[in-house]
């Protein structure tokens, strides 16, 4: 299993109370296709700078760190891109944990 660091920009226009469903949906959605979530840091609402049309002009920011298959990787693209909540989604390669200093 490798590790992966995804970015997610989640939809506020129908929800202003906070991202935590959503989070749920996606920590659920990574471990459905056989990963495994290290960490999620929920960052906060922020305004976009450009702004493609009014319906989106800000967004919950959201960083997950997980475990997970290469092979797996496009059957959560595909089922992330599905869920209405998440507005944008980056998924990148993350770097090896860090083992604590005894």
């Amino acid at each position: 299993m490798k590790r992966y660091e995804g970015l997610f920009i989640l939809e506020t226009a129908a929800k202003e109370d906070g991202p935590k469903e959503a989070i749920d949906k996606i920590s659920s959605e990574i471990t459905a296709v056989g990963g495994k979530v290290e960490t999620v840091q929920k960052m906060e609402k922020k305004s976009f700078v450009r702004v493609a049309n009014k319906k989106h002009s800000s967004g919950y920011y959201v960083n997950v760190i997980f475990e997970s298959e290469p092979s797996a990787l496009e059957q959560l693209k595909h089922r992330l891109a599905m869920n209405t909540e998440i507005f944008r989604v980056l998924l990148t390669k993350a770097p090896p944990a860090k083992a604590a200093l005894v």
